[in-house]
């Protein structure tokens, strides 16, 4: 009986045969030998040049459905505040829901789109996102991406980017306030180099404050331990917020917005 219930398992253990093998991928032929499945490739971003961000560029995949339904929200109703961005603002509707309606009153539109680089922003706002709307202030974070996605970027050229989407939102909506929003934090370390990045392009954009036209907030402290650590009860990914992030986010630029509402 031991013998019996040895042959069993090593029966049940055995890897197929030649004769047992799993169906044929063509029916009738017999067993075939399955092709190997390659792998996607990603295709390779070209080296950054000082001109990447500040070049409006349509080309990133799915952009140009994003586009689409930001051209539809349009035609749906009022939109008194605006906001501009990556997938930081993206996901504030969704992620940070009872922090979002709070913006309620305001008669908010959210035209941020995830993987967006200052460039890609810049041909959004000049292809129509812009034209036939009066926003009182229009909220702007973007460039995290820029760090993120090159090793080769500069703060400066990101910082160039920035700049140009103030000017570009200016000139298509004269009547509006800008509030800049330094980019956020990223990285759980403070002494990670993209953060360092951040850091710098914060300090370059900071200087597009005229005090009345364009207000830069720099509300990074919020989300930051005393040492700088950036928790993931905050940022999960040390990039995106939580809902409790989206939370202090809302709080920490609440004040300021508001009064640049009135």
């Amino acid at each position: 009986m031991k013998s019996f219930f040895l042959l069993v398992t090593l029966f049940a253990v055995m890897p197929l045969t030649a004769q047992q093998t799993a169906p044929a991928t063509n029916p009738g032929l017999g067993a075939q030998p399955s092709a190997p499945v390659p792998s996607p490739i990603a295709t390779p971003l070209p080296p950054r040049t000082p001109e990447g961000a500040i070049t409006p560029d349509g080309t990133k995949k799915g952009l140009k459905e994003r586009h689409a339904e930001f051209l539809y929200r349009k035609g749906e109703g009022d939109i008194g505040l605006l906001f501009l961005g990556d997938s930081i603002t993206d996901f504030w509707p969704r992620r940070g829901e009872y922090s979002w309606l709070k913006f309620a009153s305001y008669h908010p539109a959210d035209f941020a789109v995830s993987g967006d680089r200052t460039e890609h922003l810049l041909w959004r706002i000049t292809n129509g996102e812009l034209d036939g709307i009066n926003p009182k202030v229009v909220v702007i974070m973007i460039g995290t991406n820029n760090i993120g996605q090159f090793p080769d970027e500069t703060p400066e050229w990101t910082a160039a980017g920035i700049r140009k989407i103030v000017e570009t939102v200016h000139q298509k909506l004269p009547k509006a306030k800008i509030l800049l929003l330094a980019v956020f934090p990223r990285s759980v370390s403070p002494q990670d180099p993209k953060r360092l990045k951040n850091d710098e392009v914060n300090k370059l954009i900071a200087g597009l404050d005229d005090g009345n036209k364009t207000r830069y907030l720099d509300i990074n402290k919020v989300f930051l331990t005393s040492d700088g650590t950036l928790t993931p009860q905050i940022m999960p990914d040390a990039l995106h917020p939580s809902a409790q992030g989206y939370d202090l986010w809302y709080e920490a630029m609440h004040p300021l917005l508001d009064q640049m509402m009135q």
